[in-house]
């Protein structure tokens, strides 16, 4: 089982959990009280950081129920934690509902879970193989 480091940097933080035995994602709490304005988003801290080996990563994604009962989720989902840094935790929530969302200090408002990385090797090359798709981009497989 890998481990991660958890440090504490604000007396407000919540240490995370996994909320149930079967649970992915242990849930990251806001430090702060802040309000997301509808149609807006909004940097929250969550006052810890983390320190893990670099076969890993963390990544954070949207809690379902926030996002089903208020319109809120996650920019940059999944956002990923590198195994080297070592600032503050931080989730860029938005909140896509109709009405200001109210965060408390303590209040879950993202997940976050562990996982493997690895890495490539990267190769400068002058030809690619060619495929039937080409450099079709966005939609073009279809609808």
């Amino acid at each position: 089982m890998a481990t991660i480091k958890i440090k504490q940097l604000d007396k407000n933080a919540t240490m995370p959990i996994y909320q149930s035995e079967g649970a992915a994602g242990f849930d990251l709490c806001s430090s702060v009280d802040i309000t997301i304005k509808a149609g807006k988003w909004a940097l929250i801290k969550t006052g810890l950081s983390f320190s893990f080996s670099k076969k890993y990563e963390v990544q954070i994604r949207p809690r379902s129920g926030l996002a089903l009962k208020h319109g809120i989720t996650i920019l940059n989902t999944p956002g990923t934690i590198d195994s080297d840094y070592r600032g503050e935790i931080q989730v860029i929530a938005i909140n896509l509902g109709d009405e200001d969302f109210e965060v408390k200090a303590g209040d879950r408002i993202a997940q976050a879970v562990l996982c493997k990385v690895k890495r490539a090797k990267l190769k400068e090359t002058k030809f690619l193989s060619r495929t039937k798709r080409g450099s079709g981009g966005f939609g073009s497989t279809g609808i």
